[in-house]
């Protein structure tokens, strides 16, 4: 047996601190609390806000279609959904990707999802009635329903991906990103793409943009578990934008510390799908790497560069040397 290879079985934490892998617990005390404002909070916890404010920093996210705010607007819907063929439904402060329901086409007052289940009108209405109730958001306080745009998703993801939309979760400190990964939907987590209701996580090289490693239900994978596609070697496109859109959406939000979901479409390129004041810790699963000696290296600097793409450079320089 190794020296100190006892103390690793016995004292776990030991072999975590070693790794450099942050735990909850001092990611809130270190770097949610010091860096993120509670007065910010409704900034990213709102997603009808973060909509509107990043359409006025020009950051392209998908089009908002309509917003239901009362019960009596769901009557209006067949009216305000007539125009589109697929859309998405889902609350402006849910969480987790609960309560999100995907349409992606519709006949005769019928709605069919992902999924292949049909909908009626007055299930649809029933839905939107529980968003508006508080159902899926944060602290089951009374919300809005937003009905927006659909994304269809990059090709380049058909093989690693089952029903949903894959997404790219990035973690941002003080306006550098510092670690990424994939999060892409399977059967089990019925096309959401959270890794805690079971998508697979895929982590992403910082510097190339390419994928290397995966994680399902905390066991490392391959492939993925529905399709059979190799998760390794992929290339994202528009690496450097993607990760100057994360970068951006920290000056827009005026926080230190959040992770910035960015989805790939086929037609329009990366949007910004939404914003996190406390983002999980999985993706130290996903990459293999701990996000601990990247995040202290950056709070030991000094001075950080105003300027985007010297963050970006700075990013690659931080994945490089951690």
């Amino acid at each position: 047996m190794r020296a100190g290879g006892w103390k690793d079985r016995i004292l776990p934490w030991r072999r975590l601190r070693t790794l450099g892998i942050l735990g909850m617990n001092e990611r809130n005390a270190d770097f949610v609390l010091p860096y993120n404002p509670r007065s910010l909070y409704q900034l990213v916890d709102d997603k009808r806000k973060t909509k509107a404010l990043a359409i006025e920093y020009g950051i392209p996210v998908p089009r908002l279609y309509a917003v239901v705010e009362i019960e009596h607007q769901i009557e209006d819907l067949p009216r305000l959904l007539a125009p589109h063929g697929e859309f998405v439904v889902k609350p402006a402060h849910g969480s987790g990707g609960e309560g999100i329901l995907v349409v992606e086409s519709r006949s005769d007052g019928r709605y069919r999802r992902t999924s292949g289940l049909v909908m009626t009108e007055e299930d649809l209405g029933h839905h939107i009635s529980n968003i508006l109730s508080g159902m899926y958001s944060l602290g089951g306080i009374p919300d809005c329903a937003l009905v927006e745009y659909r994304v269809n998703f990059d090709p380049l993801f058909a093989e690693v991906s089952y029903l949903g939309v894959p997404d790219i979760r990035i973690v941002v400190f003080r306006g550098v990103p510092v670690m990424a990964m994939i999060r892409a939907p399977t059967r089990l987590s019925d096309g959401k793409a959270n890794l805690h209701q079971g998508a697979v996580g895929v982590g992403v090289d910082m510097i190339t943009g390419r994928t290397y490693h995966g994680v399902w239900r905390e066991c490392r994978v391959e492939e993925h578990p529905d399709t059979g596609g190799e998760l390794a070697g992929i290339r994202i496109p528009h690496w450097d934008d993607i990760l100057t859109m994360a970068a951006r959406c920290n000056d827009m939000v005026g926080m230190g510390y959040i992770g910035v979901d960015i989805v790939l479409d086929r037609d329009l390129g990366p949007l910004m799908l939404e914003l996190n004041a406390r983002p999980g810790l999985s993706i130290q699963l996903a990459t293999r790497t701990g996000l601990l000696p990247r995040l202290r290296y950056l709070e030991g600097l000094r001075h950080i560069p105003l300027d985007v793409p010297e963050r970006v450079a700075l990013a690659k320089t931080v994945a490089r040397c951690c």
